[in-house]
């Protein structure tokens, strides 16, 4: 690695890293792990179990069982980046996965789709369903509840992933058992218990909760451990959100371009979300979309993995990182392998925010745009100035539109929220 990199990162501060590895999509389309037959495979199984979800979970109602977000102009933040140098003739816009129909954060469609592939297998291989293109809606019925009763899922999250398959889970059916690590939150744990799942609270950190939930899956073929760090299911079902952005920005009356790129601000942890919507989003758009990952300064860990080659054999704790972060669900010191297999050559860059900064920026979305955003949410928005000043790509110099992917925050409680507000607003006097 670069010296400079190596320093800042060291000294836990905001830096940027240029990917050098990133090549055309045209390249290297049929030379990665995940394939756009596998995220294609996924978005036909949303749409097969649509009717069943919407049975299931009334807030799903409205949209018919699709899980999805729309593209909001946010005019507040876009006017505070312009005054702040960003060019007059960009455009931002902000993907609200914060408010995700069910558990409120980006998790919702790995997650649900995670789940989802563990239940048609099962019922696939129960008789429950007499094949893919049978009535979902079966396994809304008794028989199937009492079956699914005695299958258990198992996950090691920081918080919003086993938020998302503890609700959809249980919403099926199934027994669940989350594996909470020492910087999940206390109201995403009393969710999952308010859900029905079990909820196992690690004094350690993402990884050491991860390993304990594999271990435990381990020969138990009643158990189902969907592991955050290497799941294809997981990953596609991301995916989805990358390939439905053609879609998603006709609607907003958005065109792009390589000659006016759409910049894609994806904040990252053990990099699976990131990795599958900046892969969908390349699948879909090719050398039209750009695509950042934002991390903690204290847990860069998808940004070392990459910057060193050494993928998942690197952990932040090298450089003396520790990982504790005010953004809980970006905790994590150590990268997905099939993450950074992925991203190795579809990611443009990476960059890392400081948690004061975080904070600051929840409040800054709030006052904007009354944005209800947690503060691993808030990351995306330091991407569009940092990459500009970083002197990414040449062709930044011309006009671009900015996606702040915002990853979670709608069901922060009240009082939690007024908490980083509190936060925020100490950050920005000191």
């Amino acid at each position: 690695m670069d010296a400079a990199l190596v320093a800042g990162l060291r000294a836990a501060e905001p830096v940027c890293f240029v990917n050098p590895g990133r090549r055309p999509m045209a390249e290297v389309r049929d030379t990665l792990p995940v394939t756009l037959a596998g995220i294609e495979a996924a978005r036909d199984r949303f749409d097969r179990f649509a009717p069943l979800l919407a049975r299931l979970f009334p807030e799903l109602g409205p949209a018919e069982g699709v899980v999805e977000s729309p593209l909001l102009s946010v005019p507040g933040l876009a006017r505070r980046l312009h005054e702040a140098g960003l060019p007059e003739t960009d455009r931002v816009y902000l993907a609200a996965d914060h408010a995700l129909p069910v558990v409120g954060s980006v998790k919702a469609r790995g997650g649900l789709h995670a789940v989802l592939c563990v239940a048609e297998r099962l019922a696939l291989a129960e008789g429950l369903l007499a094949g893919p293109g049978d009535d979902c809606r079966r396994l809304a019925e008794p028989a199937a509840k009492a079956f699914f009763a005695g299958q258990t899922l198992s996950v090691g999250s920081t918080g919003n992933l086993g938020l998302s398959i503890g609700v959809f889970g249980r919403g099926l059916g199934f027994a669940v058992v989350v594996h909470m690590s020492a910087e999940a939150k206390a109201w995403k744990k009393d969710r999952l218990r308010a859900a029905g799942a079990v909820v196992v609270e690690h004094a350690g950190d993402y990884a050491a909760a991860c390993a304990v939930a594999r271990a435990e899956a381990a020969g138990n073929d009643r158990l189902h451990f969907i592991d955050d760090e290497n799941s294809v299911d997981l990953f596609t079902g991301y995916g989805v959100a990358g390939l439905r952005l053609p879609a998603k920005l006709a609607a907003a009356g958005l065109s792009v371009s390589p000659e006016t790129p759409l910049c894609l601000y994806l904040p990252c942890g053990v990099g699976g979300a990131p990795g599958g919507i900046a892969l969908g989003g390349r699948l879909a758009l090719g050398e039209a979309a750009l695509c950042f990952t934002v991390e903690p300064t204290t847990a860069p860990a998808v940004l070392l993995g990459l910057a060193t080659g050494r993928h998942a054999g690197i952990d932040a704790r090298e450089l003396g990182l520790t990982g504790p972060t005010v953004a809980d669900g970006l905790a994590v010191t150590r990268p997905s392998a099939l993450a950074c297999a992925c991203l190795e050559h579809v990611l443009d860059g990476a960059l890392t925010v400081t948690d004061a900064r975080m904070l600051r920026l929840v409040g800054e979305a709030h006052a904007a745009d009354g944005l209800r955003l947690e503060p691993s949410a808030a990351a995306a928005l330091a991407g569009p100035l940092a990459v500009r000043r970083a002197g990414f790509p040449a062709r930044l110099g011309r006009p671009a539109v900015h996606l702040l992917w915002a990853t979670g925050g709608s069901l922060l409680p009240d009082a939690v929220f007024a908490e980083l507000l509190t936060q925020a607003g100490a950050c920005a006097c000191s």
